[in-house]
């Protein structure tokens, strides 16, 4: 809910006139608003009050004719948003912007209603194009992902001291402390008509982020994940949750690999994700210095399996034709200076979209739960499979006793835009209308009406491990992070045992509740010092009870 009433004073005050671009709405009703006759005036109303405003109209709504703050309850501005988006959507016009207040003169408490202002503008609803982008970064704590993110981004230098990390930051406590404790997401892109970058100005300012999903014919998203030893499940759940194209790993000039940086490149190559490696801080070292560094990172890499791959040696072409199966680019950054920008643009600007499966059964595994007032409960995450619609009746679970919810996607926005509806790879937010944001929990998918998911307790997966200080025998209860699950649970190796370095079998079993799980998903486990990479084999073992397989305790 927005503080700042002004944008409402001024707006009623130039109030409503025949030949304006603002229209005067208390309450709108499916059952009045959209019925037959009234439906077409209403949309001829909009259309005229969009082309009076040069292609841009504003409706303040829960007011009376007159500009009187009525107010109206939160579902039934809910409803008034959803019959404002039919209407423009009738008249080739889409809802841009929506700020809502308490009607209440001070603005205090929403015992009063809710007023607001919806900015409607030409032109349908955006589609993304199917080119979309999504980059994951890694890398040890002040290494400069998020100022190499936010330059990017803006196309601004840093000052030296991480200023444009600031843009990604978007907790208090980040902010003050300079570090980032969640995942944070940032979008720019390129024109098929433009030579340089569509970058943001402001990207804390939702119109400017919705102007780059406008803007630009090829979008590139950043998952900004967290460096510091204490979050790294949340890096885990960036990497493993979210559907990335490509891991952008940093590593500081000054600082050079670390046993984070070594951590983060497993987790990357383990998932199978192509990975390019940017050393941050160029300008901050000395030549000697930088080329030592860059010689660790080539050895860090050999030593993981990977072949280093020199983009001021080799060329941006090259790295693109060559990125993944074993290959990974290497360049030289800095955020202040300027140095890399150019040829991270041009590779993100040509990298080609990672080819998935396709699966027509719409899902999407929740990573972030909100509340949005006048709009209701929101889950966002990146949609995982199929095509999912703002209207579409879907299921959100499994709760905690297996079971799901009916619910309906009311609206669904895109990095502050609104969009009709949503493919494979894109970070979107859903307003959920049947269901609570408190009822929302990270791990839950959302699939639709008629898909008949089943829950799963336990599955049979084949595992690795990576690193282990003994052997992991029966009982063993690491963190297993699956899409954006996160759930302790416990393993039954099958041979009685796993060793460092070893591939075998085990039966999995989530110990507090049951999730939507299928065949074939990878995942990481880790407990302590210890890791390892698994992909789920079988949902549905013999005895998958697990009542051969573990302890009644377990």
């Amino acid at each position: 809910m927005s503080a700042d009433r002004s944008a409402l004073r001024r707006a009623i005050e130039r109030g409503e006139r025949d030949g304006g671009a603002i229209e005067f709405k208390e309450r709108l009703t499916r059952e009045v608003h959209l019925a037959d006759g009234r439906m077409e005036s209403l949309v001829a109303q909009l259309r005229h009050r969009v082309l009076s405003g040069d292609g841009e109209a504003t409706y303040v709504l829960g007011v009376t004719d007159d500009g009187g703050l009525a107010g109206i309850a939160p579902d039934a501005f809910s409803e008034t948003m959803d019959v404002l988006s039919l209407l423009a959507e009738e008249a080739d016009a889409h809802i841009a912007d929506v700020e809502t207040w308490s009607a209440g003169a001070d603005g205090a408490g929403d015992t009063a209603g809710l007023v607001g202002l919806a900015t409607v503008r030409e032109g349908g609803m955006f589609e993304a194009d199917d080119d979309h982008l999504v980059v994951g970064t890694a890398g040890h704590v002040d290494h400069g992902k998020s100022t190499l993110v936010g330059t990017l981004v803006t196309g601004r230098a840093d000052d030296g001291q991480g200023g444009t990390r600031g843009f990604l930051d978007v907790q208090p406590h980040e902010v003050e402390r300079g570090l980032s404790a969640d995942l944070s997401y940032a979008v720019y892109g390129f024109a098929d008509d433009a030579a340089e970058p569509v970058r943001m100005d402001n990207p804390h300012r939702k119109s400017d982020r919705a102007r780059i999903v406008e803007e630009a014919d090829r979008l590139v998203s950043f998952v900004d994940t967290v460096g510091h030893e204490p979050w790294l499940h949340t890096t885990i759940r960036g990497l493993v949750g979210q559907k990335l194209d490509y891991g952008l790993l940093v590593v500081a000039a000054d600082d050079g690999p670390t046993a984070t940086t070594r951590e983060h490149l497993g987790i990357l190559l383990a998932t199978e994700l192509p990975t390019i490696v940017a050393i941050t801080k160029a300008d901050a070292v000395s030549d000697e210095r930088l080329a030592a560094v860059e010689r660790e990172v080539e050895s860090t890499l050999r030593d993981a399996g990977q072949t280093p791959l020199l983009v001021d040696r080799h060329g941006v072409d090259v790295a693109v034709s060559e990125v993944g199966d074993g290959v990974v680019p290497l360049l030289r950054t800095s955020a202040v200076s300027g140095e890399g920008i150019d040829a991270l643009d041009r590779l993100f600007e040509a990298l080609p979209k990672r080819a998935t499966p396709e699966r027509g059964t719409f899902r999407m595994y929740v990573d972030r739960s909100y509340k949005v007032t006048g709009v209701g409960a929101v889950a966002s995450g990146t949609v995982n499979s199929g095509t999912v619609e703002a209207g579409d009746e879907l299921l959100l679970g499994p709760m905690a006793d297996g079971s799901f919810r009916e619910v309906e996607a009311r609206s669904i926005e895109m990095h502050y835009h609104r969009v009709d509806k949503a493919k494979a790879g894109r970070i979107v937010g859903i307003a959920l209308k049947g269901v609570d944001e408190a009822e929302i929990e990270r791990g839950m998918a959302l699939v639709p009406r008629d898909a008949d998911p089943e829950p799963v307790r336990e599955f049979e997966a084949e595992v690795m491990v990576l690193n282990h200080p003994t052997r992991i025998r029966e009982g063993y209860e690491p963190v297993v992070h699956v899409e954006t699950v996160s759930e302790a649970a416990a393993f039954a190796p099958a041979e009685g045992r796993l060793l460092p370095g070893d591939t075998g079998m085990t039966r999995v079993r989530f110990k507090f509740r049951p999730y939507l799980i299928e065949e074939g998903q990878r995942f990481v486990f880790r407990e302590g010092s210890s890791k390892g990479v698994g992909t789920v084999r079988d949902v549905d073992p013999d005895g998958a009870d697990g009542s051969e397989a573990f302890d009644d305790d377990t």
